[in-house]
């Protein structure tokens, strides 16, 4: 031991000393010292010990009225009966006498106080510092007790620099008879041989103890006859030595603390569940799997898709087959050199009821389990067909602004464009551009399942609603659509068989409103049913370019006969010439 650590400990024995020894003086009593040729110290709590408010370091006294300690007391008399039974044996320690201090530590202090006197020299009362405590030889070789971790700890850290032992080396050799019992000890001073396992029954009004099984080694044996254990519970039930109870079904344990058997019970999340062979961590579902909050198990997803036999499908496809009724395209043929039909675009309106009806057929796409071929052509041939629509719509409302209004004061221009088929040629740019840039280049919509919606469905869709390529197509309808609306709201003023500006307006009002409608409804909502919101919009959009454009000339070809008239049309004509003279 260094020299610094022999200067620490004297400081501490020294202050000990001075409260324990020399500011109280106890005598031991005759009663619990025995002389001998080795001294053995016995530290029992044979007193219970009143804590209570101290104004001075002073040892506690133990013996006190209605403090008696049978547990200490019981500790007491069996060290006393081994010494003397040692003693007394011709066999076990010849020519050798034991001696013991028993020591009632009923306190702090009288555990202290007792530990000091263990230390000090034979004969005296107090403890001698030397440099090496190593050296020092006190009264007691071995000291017994105590028996609580606070009170041990104190005297253990007293003792410890003086080397006093638990047990005697000699203690290894010992092998004696003992009421017909081998007493023996191995060379770590373990006792070797066997023993009765008994249990303490106090149901009655004596104490009672019963034999219910035996501990023999070696080899290590341990028999227990569970039949003869009495547990003092309601119907003999076994109690639970666990710091947590078990968890529910798919409840995890999550530790609390540092020992596994002290948890909290934690429901697994939604989409885990709990295996049996570990119950302290979830295990995530497959990706085709679902599980609820709180599972044991995970279930298979249920796989959704619009399909052809659900009502709403069924409504969607008639509306949409009516849009393709060859009603008007028979009526226009058979009324085609009249004023109506020759003012709406002649054999140019063929072409946009094509259109529609080309948008109309992508719309069957949306219906069925999402394949390749339906997701690359169910947008494409809507965005496709609506585009040559608004792209007809546009040229012949900027033809008619040009043929009543400029005309006459750049024919140069006017013939040119007639000459070089500057109508077809702009509906073939446009339409191209719509095929070329936002479908071919940048959008090819694939078939997808889709997992992060609804935990338990996986959604089969196609990736096109927040795609590039969709957003492109959009716009750009929405530019055609726009450039038609400018083009009609030129022409507001021309003759009344040809002013379109009300039924466009109606069209493209009906086409914003019902695309708004569509992105609104996917912000919020994105299940099975999205598709239909999708053919819903549209269809509305074919249905408003439709109704708002032919539906006004086929009134006027069933109903008004006298309305399709050339009378009537030169008519209106002069009485625009005559307008626009007069201002």
């Amino acid at each position: 031991m260094s020299l610094l650590a022999a200067h620490l400990v004297s400081l501490q024995v020294s202050l000990s000393c001075c409260w324990a020894l020399s500011c109280h003086n106890t005598e031991l009593s005759p009663d619990f010292s025995l002389p001998g040729d080795y001294l053995l110290a016995g530290l029992f709590p044979v007193h219970s010990h009143c804590p209570g408010v101290r104004r001075r370091p002073t040892v506690t006294l133990c013996d006190r009225p209605d403090s008696f300690n049978g547990h200490g007391y019981h500790l007491f008399q069996a060290m006393r009966f081994g010494i003397e039974e040692i003693n007394n044996s011709t066999t076990l320690l010849p020519n050798v006498t034991l001696g013991y201090q028993l020591y009632d530590v009923c306190s702090e202090s009288a555990n202290v106080y007792a530990t000091l006197n263990v230390l000090s020299m034979l004969g005296a009362h107090h403890v001698d510092i030397q440099t090496n405590p190593a050296h020092y030889s006190p009264a007691a070789l071995v000291v017994i007790g105590p028996d609580t971790t606070n009170h041990a700890a104190t005297t253990a850290a007293l003792l410890s620099p003086f080397l006093v032992p638990l047990l005697l080396e000699q203690i290894r050799k010992v092998n004696f008879l003992l009421h017909e019992d081998t007493v023996i000890f191995n060379d770590n001073g373990d006792p070797l041989g066997s023993y009765d396992i008994i249990a303490w029954d106090w149901s009655g009004p004596k104490w009672n103890f019963r034999v219910i099984g035996s501990a023999t080694w070696p080899p290590v044996q341990l028999d227990i006859n569970k039949t003869k254990i009495r547990w003092h519970g309601k119907d003999n039930q076994v109690p639970k030595s666990v710091c947590s109870s078990d968890c529910l079904e798919g409840h995890q344990r999550v530790t609390a603390g540092f020992y596994h058997c002290c948890f909290e019970c934690v429901p697994c999340e939604a989409g885990t569940f709990l295996n049996k062979s570990d119950l302290h961590r979830c295990q995530p579902c497959g990706k085709e799997e679902w599980a609820p909050e709180g599972s044991e198990t995970c279930f298979p997803r249920t796989v959704v898709f619009l399909t052809w036999h659900e009502p709403i499908s069924w409504v969607l496809l008639a509306a949409n087959t009516l849009l393709l009724v060859a009603g008007t395209a028979g009526l226009f043929v058979w009324h085609l050199d009249t004023p109506v039909v020759r003012s709406a675009g002649g054999r140019l309106c063929f072409f946009m009821l094509g259109s529609l009806a080309g948008g109309s057929c992508g719309l069957y796409g949306f219906f069925g389990e999402p394949t390749l071929p339906t997701c690359l052509l169910r947008q494409g041939l809507f965005a496709l067909g609506f585009a040559i629509f608004l792209s007809c719509l546009t040229i012949r409302s900027f033809q008619l602004v040009f043929i009543f209004k400029f005309s006459a004061k750049v024919p140069t221009f006017y013939h040119a464009w007639v000459q070089n088929h500057g109508p077809s040629l702009f509906v073939v740019i446009s339409s191209m551009a719509q095929l070329l840039i936002t479908w071919l280049a940048v959008w090819t919509p694939l078939p997808t399942r889709e997992y992060q919606r609804f935990p338990q469905l996986v959604v089969l869709d196609c990736t096109e609603a927040n795609s590039l390529g969709f957003m492109l197509a959009f716009a750009y309808n929405g530019l055609l659509s726009v450039s038609a609306f400018a083009c009609s709201y030129l022409g507001k003023d021309l003759p009344e068989n040809y002013n379109e500006a009300k039924c466009v307006t109606f069209s493209l009002l009906l086409n914003f409103v019902s695309w708004i409608g569509f992105f609104t409804t996917a912000s919020v909502y994105q299940g099975k049913y999205l598709p239909a919101v999708n053919v819903l919009a549209a269809l509305s959009s074919l249905s408003g370019g439709f109704s708002g454009y032919f539906l006004p000339k086929c009134y006027v070809i069933l109903c008004r006969p006298d309305l399709n008239s050339t009378e009537h049309f030169q008519a209106s004509i002069q009485d625009y010439t005559r307008r626009c003279g007069s201002t």
